[in-house]
């Protein structure tokens, strides 16, 4: 049987059998165990070697963590050549038994014995070392190949990603210049009067979002208050929001009322309006002499209202419709007069609608309750209040709308 295995290896096929009986008598066996070393990278190579039964494994950085597993070599497989005819040589790999393995070993001094005696054996080492060196040239261009494919593959990867990377900070260049906008819209301080304070506070869910609000003097002691809320989020909706501001507050100038102001923007957004965008608004003007405070509703949150007794009463009628979605609005106008120790606060659905870890949702009565318990505190305290009980509600989930409120405190 081991005659016929060598017969088998090109380096001994060209002996006739007779004398493969004879090789076989000159042959060293080797038994090994599971796991035992046969040498290790960097030995010095003396030995050729056949494996006769079982396996062996052929590793880099035995041992280590980062040990690979190159090759396993069975039954009939042969190894170290090189060590034949180049002495001095070491050991590329490491050589490692899987379970009980045999092998048949031939150092250095006895090949060159052998080819003494059988000149044949150095004819058959260089065809052997050429198909090898053949073998490894051929598998070698192989990898060179799949190498260049793949580091052409990873280039275009790069450049793409390269792309990507430099559009994502042109977007975001363009937020930041869009939000730095859109906070340039809002007011940078709230008026000063007598008889009331003012208070405002806005949460964004996006970097830019369709939130509005803003307080300003129409006429002498007559302030303009409005509240939006864009449909749908970032920068089409920070433009519409924009385009929304700039209409109110451009028809309130002209000294028209609530409900008149209303209706003209609403004429100019539908005239203008090319998409299927549309805001709810409460726009309103508050009298500082006789405390009422007449305002038109586009289908916006209805307001609340902190009464001097600690009651919190919801202002709640038909909504009215949203501005820019038909030529024709309807409007809910009121006119609430605020008694001194009164507080109106207006808000966005943002409040009502932004939910906790658990999906469930800050709600109206939890900002009535809130905002009973301020009676005796700022207009801005009441927002700042409000909307930092909210956020500790959310414990870190995600916010889907912009929150936006306005307060407005009839002082006594």
């Amino acid at each position: 049987m081991t005659v016929n295995l060598l017969s088998r290896i090109s380096l001994f096929s060209d002996l006739p059998h007779s004398e493969l009986d004879k090789l076989v008598a000159a042959l060293d066996v080797k038994e090994m165990k599971d796991r035992d070393i046969l040498f290790r990278e960097g030995d010095p190579g003396e030995h050729f070697f056949i494996v006769l039964k079982g396996e062996l494994e052929v590793l880099m950085a035995e041992g280590q963590m980062e040990e690979l597993l190159l090759n396993v070599m069975g039954e009939g497989e042969h190894f170290g050549e090189m060590s034949l005819i180049l002495p001095g040589g070491h050991r590329t790999a490491t050589v490692r038994s899987r379970g009980s393995s045999t092998l048949l070993s031939m150092s250095r001094a006895r090949f060159m014995e052998l080819t003494t005696e059988y000149p044949q054996l150095s004819t058959s080492m260089v065809r052997v070392l050429s198909q090898r060196l053949d073998a490894t040239n051929t598998q070698t261009f192989r990898d060179l190949t799949d190498k260049n494919r793949q580091l052409q593959t990873a280039y275009d990867e790069l450049k793409a990603a390269q792309a990507q990377l430099i559009e994502k900070e042109r977007l975001e260049r363009e937020l930041q210049v869009a939000a730095d906008i859109q906070f340039s819209i809002l007011p940078d301080e709230l008026p000063k009067v007598a008889e009331f304070d003012f208070g405002a506070r806005i949460l964004p869910a996006r970097q830019v979002g369709g939130d509005f609000y803003d307080i300003f003097m129409v006429a002498e002691n007559r302030v303009g208050i409005m509240i939006g809320d864009v449909a749908d989020k970032g920068i089409p909706s920070a433009i519409f929001m924009a385009r929304t501001h700039a209409l109110i507050m451009a028809e309130a100038d002209t000294g028209m009322n609530a409900r008149e102001v209303m209706q003209i923007v609403n004429h100019h957004i539908t005239r203008l309006q090319k998409t299927t965008q549309f805001v709810t608004v409460l726009y309103g003007i508050l009298d500082l002499q006789t405390r009422v405070f007449e305002y038109a509703r586009a289908g916006h949150e209805p307001p609340l209202i902190l009464n001097p007794d600690g009651s919190v009463e919801r202002i709640s009628h038909s909504s009215g419709m949203a501005l820019g979605l038909w030529d024709t609005v309807t409007l809910d106008v009121r006119s609430v007069t605020l008694p001194p120790g009164s507080t109106f606060l207006l808000f966005t659905d943002g409040m009502t609608d932004c939910r906790d870890t658990q999906g469930e949702p800050f709600g109206l009565e939890r900002i009535k309750k809130t905002l009973g318990d301020l009676a005796n505190v700022s207009a801005q305290h009441a927002c700042d209040h409000l909307l930092a009980t909210l956020v500790n509600f959310q414990d870190g989930s995600k916010q889907d709308d912009d929150v936006t409120l306005v307060a407005i405190r009839a002082v006594k």
